[in-house]
C-alpha cells in the first residue's frame, strides 16, 4: 500500500517537469517569433524611410533640373528646328538626335512638346521655353541669327569659307575656330526676351554634330553649371567638342563662359537709351 500511495506524487512531478520544459520551450519559440515580428517592422519602416527619402531626393533633384531648363508640370517646350545648309527642307541626322534628346527632357519633366522650323517662326517664345537648334549660316536657323543680333550683340559668327576663320564665333576679343570633325565649338545662351515669361535656349554649334553635343553637354552638366555660373536665368557659354572623328559629339568640356562679352553691348546701348 505505501508503494501505491507514492505513485500519485510522482506523477505530479513528473507532470510538472514536462510542464515546466513545454513552457521553457514554448517560450523560446514566442521569443524567436517576436524577434522575426520586431525585425520584419523595422525593415519596413527603414525599406519605408529609405523609400521616402529617394522619392524626396529624385523630387529635389527633378525640380532643380526643371529650374534649370525653364521646363516643368504643364509648360510647353518649343523645339524651334534648323534646315541641313546644303539641303533646304531636310534635317541633318545630328540635329534630329538633339531634337529628341530635348523631346525627352521635356518629357522627363512633364512638359508638352511642339516642333516648328526656325524659317516660319515669327514673334515671341511667350509661356514657352523655347530651345533654337542650329546656326543661322547658309540659311540653316534664320530664328537663331535673329537671337544673336536682338539679346548676344557681343556675338559674331564667321561665315562659311575656305580661311582659317570659317564658321569661327568672334565674342569680345575671343575667338573659336572651327576645325571640322576634329575640334569644333557650341555656342549655348539662356536668356528671357521682353514680352515673354519664359527662357530661350539657344544651341548653336558651327556644324549638326556641335548641335548635338551642346544639349548632351546640358543634360550632363546643368547641376555643376548651376553651381558655377554667376546665374541660370541668364547666360552664355561656349562648350568645345574634341576628338570628333573618335567620340563623335561626346567628348564635350567648358571652353569659355562669356556672359558679359556676349550680352555687354545690348546692356550699354539700354543704358545709353
Amino acid at each position: 500500500m505505501t508503494g501505491v500511495g507514492l505513485d500519485p506524487q510522482r506523477r505530479l512531478d513528473r507532470t510538472g517537469v514536462q510542464l515546466t520544459k513545454r513552457l521553457r520551450k514554448e517560450m523560446q519559440v514566442a521569443a524567436v517569433i517576436l524577434n522575426v515580428l520586431i525585425g520584419m517592422v523595422t525593415s519596413v519602416i527603414s525599406g519605408g524611410s529609405i523609400w521616402l527619402w529617394q522619392q524626396g531626393r529624385n523630387n529635389r533633384l527633378l525640380h532643380r533640373k526643371a529650374a534649370f531648363f525653364g521646363l516643368g508640370r504643364g509648360v510647353e517646350c518649343l523645339i524651334v528646328m534648323n534646315d541641313k545648309y546644303s539641303k533646304p527642307g531636310t534635317t541633318a541626322q545630328h540635329d534630329v538626335h538633339a531634337m529628341i534628346d530635348i523631346a525627352t527632357l521635356a518629357a522627363e519633366l512633364d512638359s508638352p512638346i511642339s516642333v516648328t522650323k526656325g524659317a516660319d517662326f515669327r514673334g515671341h517664345n511667350g509661356d514657352s521655353t523655347e530651345f533654337c537648334i542650329g546656326g543661322p549660316a547658309r540659311g540653316s536657323n534664320p530664328r537663331t541669327g535673329g537671337h544673336l543680333a536682338a539679346h548676344l550683340p557681343g556675338v559674331k559668327l564667321r561665315p562659311y569659307s575656305s580661311d582659317e576663320d570659317s564658321l569661327a564665333f568672334m565674342v569680345g576679343e575671343r575667338r573659336f575656330l572651327c576645325d571640322r570633325r576634329n575640334r569644333e565649338h557650341v555656342l549655348i545662351a539662356k536668356f528671357t526676351p521682353r514680352g515673354s515669361t519664359r527662357p530661350v535656349i539657344v544651341l548653336c554649334g558651327q556644324t549638326s554634330v556641335g548641335n548635338r553635343a551642346g544639349i548632351a553637354f546640358l543634360k550632363r552638366e546643368y547641376r555643376t553649371l548651376a553651381k558655377t555660373l554667376a546665374s541660370t536665368s541668364r547666360f552664355c557659354i561656349m562648350v568645345r567638342v574634341d576628338s570628333i572623328a573618335t567620340f563623335g559629339h561626346e567628348a564635350t568640356s567648358l571652353a569659355a563662359d562669356v556672359t558679359t562679352e556676349a550680352f555687354e553691348p545690348a546692356e550699354r546701348a539700354a543704358a545709353a537709351g
